[in-house]
């Protein structure tokens, strides 16, 4: 047998284990519809396999672990926000460092710091949180990924890139002065965890340096779209996921990051850039919404926990482990047919709920009721990327309607075994072949902001 087709293993071994509760398919239906069919309103003891997010929800290290104990909790200075200043400048490149208590605290540090009224904000693909904070600012998001990035069965490897066509009309259509920056996400979750390739940011900081706009990542995934590129990008085969994630960096400004993603913590984010005046309206600012500027809303134990998973973050062995288990996921469900985003993407597989439920409208929720359906048959919670976490047209009060209707099954990291991999698809296989009984949704109850976490929904 050659090297290459021999089974592979995590580069870990398990110490610690937390029971999970088992329940009937009459339990998980009585639950389903308590939560008004949304899988976000579950209670956690009653899921099985929990595939909502891969947000927080990472088993950290030993040494994580371990760094926990070395907290100093000073409200201010901590030596803890040193070690976490030092790895993001060794391993991002970054100069100045604000932490947040997550992510999303960082992306209204950047959207309030550099958003006026009436801005334009170009990325690739909207992300729900990020376009909230930049349109609470009085910016318009608007969309500038590739057109391949809204077709779930072309197989381009690099669906998350930027169309610089779309980008340089939009810049002479409003000016270079209404556009604060670009926002880059790298992998772009609402297109199926797709990358950007090196090329394209490349080309993207030639574009925008001429226009004197500024690159602001969203780094959250920063590490997985590296690993693509190193698989797929010509040139990056024998470069490390470390060299790829600085190199990528290099072409931008700054960015926002959320630590419960690749940096394998349960909480903490941090905003980062290279402009001092930025980062001293963000420093005085993050005081009135997350903390002072050397804890911004974290534990020191945090932060000395998020420096170490950084640094995990970026080795090739567990990068391999971890877009490996997903494309396991990816095979397993392609065998049985079932419809997905291609190519397989970072952190989770991508149903395609269009094509997998074409008897059911959008405006009826197929993503949603897909996701119930489900947990329903096996306890496995996944959850709706479509209609419902597109939201609204703040001006004219209708639904968005996203040309990709998904349901995200998310891996959390070094969670999860090969085994719970086949249940999963064993489900899903399941619910697809008897897709014809699965009825529609009507809301009935719709929150103000980000209705997915919180809509509620009855079947038709």
């Amino acid at each position: 047998m050659s090297l290459s087709k021999r089974s592979w293993a995590e580069p870990f071994k398990i110490k610690m284990v937390e029971l999970l509760k088992m329940t009937t398919p009459a339990q998980r239906l009585k639950a389903i519809k308590e939560a008004g069919y949304n899988t976000f309103l579950l209670k956690s003891e009653d899921v099985y396999i929990d595939l909502l997010t891969d947000s927080g929800t990472s088993a950290m290290s030993d040494q994580q672990w371990s760094g926990l104990m070395l907290g100093d909790e000073a409200y201010a200075g901590s030596k803890n926000f040193y070690t976490l200043e030092k790895a993001v400048q060794k391993y991002y490149g970054f100069k100045y460092l604000i932490p947040t208590h997550q992510g999303r605290g960082a992306e209204n540090l950047l959207s309030q710091v550099m958003i006026k009224k009436g801005d334009i904000v170009p990325g690739n693909m909207y992300f729900t949180t990020t376009r909230l904070h930049q349109e609470l600012a009085g910016g318009t998001f608007v969309d500038v990924i590739i057109d391949e990035a809204h077709d779930s069965e072309n197989l381009f490897p690099f669906k998350g890139n930027v169309d610089l066509n779309k980008l340089e009309a939009l810049i002479k259509k409003h000016g270079a002065k209404k556009i604060p920056y670009v926002c880059v996400a790298v992998t772009v979750n609402m297109a199926g965890g797709q990358p950007v390739s090196m090329e394209n940011l490349k080309q993207l900081r030639k574009l925008t340096n001429k226009h004197g706009i500024k690159v602001m990542l969203d780094m959250t995934r920063i590490a997985e779209n590296a690993f693509f590129i190193q698989q797929n990008e010509k040139g990056y085969a024998n470069k490390s996921i470390a060299a790829i994630v600085k190199e990528i960096c290099s072409y931008t400004d700054g960015g926002t990051f959320s630590g419960k993603k690749d940096a394998l913590v349960n909480i903490g984010g941090f905003l980062v850039v290279n402009d001092k005046k930025i980062f001293e309206e963000a420093s005085n600012l993050v005081v009135v919404y997350e903390g002072l500027h050397t804890y911004g809303g974290l534990a020191g134990r945090d932060m000395e926990a998020m420096a170490i998973g950084i640094a995990e973050s970026v080795q090739d062995e567990h990068m391999k482990a971890r877009i490996g288990q997903v494309q396991y996921l990816g095979d397993k469900l392609l065998e049985a047919e079932v419809p997905i985003v291609l190519p397989v993407g970072g952190h989770g597989i991508f149903v395609d709920a269009k094509r997998f439920l074409p008897h059911i409208k959008q405006d009826q929720f197929p993503a949603q009721a897909l996701a119930a359906e489900i947990y329903t048959d096996s306890g496995v919670r996944t959850m709706e990327r479509g209609i419902v976490s597109a939201g609204r047209n703040k001006k004219t009060g209708k639904h968005y309607y996203p040309k990709l209707e998904l349901v995200r099954l998310t891996i959390p990291r070094r969670v999860y075994t090969q085994a719970h991999m086949d249940v999963i698809a064993e489900s899903v296989q399941h619910v697809y072949e008897n897709r014809k009984k699965i009825k529609g949704l009507k809301m009935v109850y719709e929150p103000k902001y980000l209705r997915f976490f919180q809509a509620r929904f009855e079947k038709l």
